[in-house]
């Protein structure tokens, strides 16, 4: 997870795309770079439900261009453990998962 935000604070598409599950993938990321300011990311909790699958609860915070408020992401992320590496497969709001 925190490469991944990483990811998006440096403006590294390729990797983004990389570490996302191909299930899920899409073909092209519109508006990656934006312009968005990412302020910083608390992962609230994370952990695996079987060796294959895990989760993490985190906090992104971002500023758009050109100033207004700062603005909060609040996810539960889904990865899946494929070839050696953990890949995003989707945000989930489902109880079990928590």
């Amino acid at each position: 997870m925190r490469s991944r935000y990483s990811a998006y604070a440096l403006g590294l598409r390729d990797y983004v795309l990389d570490t996302w599950h191909a299930s899920t993938r899409p073909e092209a990321m519109e508006r990656f770079d934006s312009g968005v300011k990412w302020l910083g990311l608390t992962v609230k909790r994370a952990w695996t439900a079987s060796e294959d699958e895990g989760f993490v609860e985190f906090v992104a915070r971002s500023k758009a261009p050109g100033g207004g408020p700062a603005q909060r992401l609040e996810e539960l992320s889904r990865f899946v453990h494929v070839d050696g590496r953990w890949r995003y497969v989707d945000a989930v709001t489902a109880p079990e998962a928590r």
